[in-house]
């Protein structure tokens, strides 16, 4: 197995995402595709995709990595950093920013702590970012949507309108959460505004190659590399970052930082957005998910390139 480079060597990212590639061959028959969502259910475990885009505008890919996909809750990110560059700090009077410990759809914690979700990557989180573009957008999952095409700088970018509507018809937890924090008065617009589109800002669609460059800005203190437009100021990027290190990959929070070392969001799609700031994105997919619900052989794959390419935040 290939050992870890020095912190100063340049890394061969091509050379490194084809060792990745041959390594979590075998995983990928292991993790369990999303059955909950009826559409997921019927993407091929054996997929897997990883990019990274640098900085200084360098990229690079293996496997299916210009295979558009589900995203799911990785547009959580994207909700999150649009109310905020937009809201500011005034989201946190209804949206905590600690872990939960709790599955990402639980009623439990949220009932306790009358309504208010403790960080916007759980699905009660998510659902008040959704509540919160609503009150300022016409349509919040329009302006996701154009926000994702800005900053992935792809206008094609789109919904996948099948899985939206397969999300939505099983999406009673999700009504169920809305409706309670409706009734804590969490929640301003209509449930079912806020459900139709949080499931279509859910179904949006891109490559992994798409995906690490739309998350460069990330990596770049708040601005896109490859145009210059400022999109959160140093402190607020800082602030989003961290939070998907505590927050970003469901109750295994704890555990994806003490394998992989970067801050990260993932989703049901299979899909996983890492940071390295100052340096690059990184974006893998794999649809077979482990018992927290992130990419089992994703996972695997950022942990490797973690140690591979000697880069961290640790």
């Amino acid at each position: 197995m290939q050992t870890s480079l020095p912190p100063t060597a340049a890394p061969d990212y091509a050379a490194i995402l084809s060792t990745i590639h041959a390594e979590v061959q075998p995983l990928l028959s292991q993790g369990k595709v999303a059955t909950y969502i009826p559409q997921l259910s019927r993407v091929s475990p054996e997929n897997f995709g990883m990019a990274v885009y640098c900085l200084d505008g360098r990229n690079f890919s293996t496997g299916a990595a210009q295979q558009k996909f589900s995203l799911q809750s990785v547009t959580k990110l994207f909700a999150l950093a649009l109310a905020f560059s937009r809201e500011g700090d005034a989201i946190w009077a209804r949206v905590g920013r600690e872990p939960s410990g709790n599955p990402f759809n639980s009623l439990v914690q949220l009932e306790y702590e009358r309504g208010k979700p403790r960080n916007p990557f759980i699905n009660a989180g998510a659902l008040v970012m959704t509540d919160l573009l609503s009150t300022r957008f016409v349509q919040s999952d329009i302006a996701v949507l154009q926000f994702a095409r800005t900053i992935a700088g792809e206008g094609s970018i789109d919904f996948d309108l099948v899985v939206a509507q397969s999300e939505r018809e099983t999406a009673h937890r999700n009504y169920a959460i809305a409706h309670l924090m409706k009734d804590f008065g969490n929640l301003h617009n209509s449930v079912k505004t806020v459900i139709d589109s949080y499931c279509r800002q859910c179904s949006i669609t891109m490559t992994c190659s798409e995906l690490a460059k739309a998350g460069s800005f990330l990596a770049g203190h708040g601005t896109i590399p490859w145009s210059g437009l400022k999109i959160l100021d140093p402190s607020s990027c800082k602030r989003l970052n961290a939070l998907m290190l505590t927050c970003g990959t469901y109750d295994a929070a704890g555990d994806f930082a003490y394998r992989v070392g970067l801050p990260a969001k993932s989703g049901v799609g299979g899909g996983i957005l890492a940071i390295v700031p100052d340096e690059l994105a990184v974006a893998v997919w794999s649809p077979g998910l482990d018992v927290n619900g992130n990419s089992l052989a994703g996972t695997y794959a950022l942990e490797r390139f973690t140690s591979l390419t000697g880069r961290s935040i640790f």
